[in-house]
């Protein structure tokens, strides 16, 4: 086992091109904003049908500058899963709204739209959905709920690039979304983020809120007309996403075979929640970002911490893909409390990431879930069928 490379639960794949182009970026002498992202956010609007892109220096600072976008602040509440990245809930926090906490469904991960149609009050301005793992959320339903009560929709895709609802591409159509380029997702910059818009006006605006509030005179001065951040995406980051965009269809059709390969190989016996498969007859839709099922903590006599250094004893790394945001320090001051979401919180106590990322092998996968399979027959208190199928 020990002769084995290690393995971890992501890792992004950069081909020679792309870091060639990366050093003709240096050599150029302009490496901050420039024609690089230009390029970049043209081919990300292609790639999307046509509609306006602006990059930022992160997924959570376009969170940040399209809350700005929607003028939503003080007073204003934004419905939001606490079952996802900490950025989501933090940015609503940031622009002094209160983010409303909805439960989600247990295998898709995704919000529940009764819950969210329950939590909907006058103060309500917008639906920050998360696209979780690359599922796409039910885009007819949320959009259906977004018109009857007038509210915006930040879509957080930050999983979910090149992922699709019944043929159409998530970002090509709906409002505001928002994609993430960490090297932990299915495409990177490095850092970098992007925000879809609707139109150029929004664009517009975006391009102030990005970098410093910043609008220019006719005279050649500058005027600051909103206390903005400074979120530009430097052009070194934008060569390497333009490489990354070219091969996404490639590293997406990657994680789909692998995927079903772990559906194959995972241990038969163990009582494990898998994850969402996808829609039937849109499993091509789902562009896995993450492969997360729940462990059967009550039926275990060890817990995840131990689970995790057990298979990382085995030069296998993990994440956990998340923990409840409504219970972190930060929102228990709003009078979050536990017991409030069940989903949410039986998932952030049960969730484990397994490896998953584009150059991995069928034999990776076999590897690890024999490790698994190793680590919950070895703890296992109570005998179970595998998987609860909840779908």
């Amino acid at each position: 086992m020990a002769s084995l490379p290690y393995l971890p639960f992501a890792r992004p794949a950069l081909d020679e091109e792309t870091i060639a182009g990366v050093a003709e970026v240096l050599r150029s002498g302009w490496i901050t904003t420039g024609p690089q992202v230009k390029n970049f956010e043209a081919a990300l609007s292609h790639y999307l049908d046509g509609r306006p892109v602006r990059v930022l220096s992160s997924a959570t600072a376009a969170l940040e500058v399209a809350l700005q976008l929607c003028g939503i602040g003080p007073g204003a509440e934004v419905i939001t899963p606490s079952q996802t990245f900490f950025a989501a809930p933090n940015m609503i926090a940031k622009v002094g709204a209160t983010p409303v906490f909805a439960d989600v469904d247990l295998v898709s991960r995704n919000l529940d739209f009764d819950a969210v149609e329950r939590a909907i009050t006058p103060h309500t301005r917008a639906i920050m959905p998360t696209h979780f793992a690359g599922l796409p959320v039910d885009m007819d339903r949320l959009y259906a709920i977004a018109r009857q009560h007038r509210l915006r929709v930040i879509e957080d895709a930050a999983l979910a690039i090149g992922s699709s609802w019944r043929g159409r591409r998530i970002g090509s159509f709906g409002d505001l979304t928002v994609f993430s380029f960490h090297p932990n997702k299915n495409m990177t910059a490095i850092e970098g983020g992007a925000l879809v818009l609707n139109d150029e006006i929004e664009a517009r605006e975006v391009e102030i809120l990005r970098f410093h509030g910043i609008t220019r005179l006719s005279d050649g001065t500058r005027d600051v007309t909103f206390p903005g951040g400074k979120f530009n995406l430097p052009d070194v980051n934008a060569r390497i996403g333009i490489g990354q965009l070219a091969r996404l269809n490639v590293f997406n059709a990657q994680r789909r075979e692998l995927v079903a390969e772990y559906f194959r190989q995972f241990p038969s016996g163990t009582p494990c929640l898998l994850p969402h498969p996808g829609y039937p007859g849109d499993e091509a839709g789902h562009s896995w970002n993450l492969f997360a099922p729940l462990l059967p903590l009550d039926r275990l006599t060890i817990g995840r911490q131990q689970f995790r250094a057990a298979l990382e004893a085995r030069g296998i790394g993990t994440g956990i893909s998340y923990e409840a945001a409504h219970l972190t320090t930060l929102f228990r001051r709003y009078g979050h409390h536990e017991g409030e979401l069940p989903n949410t919180e039986r998932i952030a106590r049960e969730t484990v990431t397994l490896p998953l990322f584009p150059a991995m092998t069928h034999a990776d996968v076999k590897r690890v879930c024999n490790a698994v399979g190793e680590v919950l027959a070895g703890h296992c208190s109570l005998p179970g069928e595998r998987g609860e199928d909840l779908r």
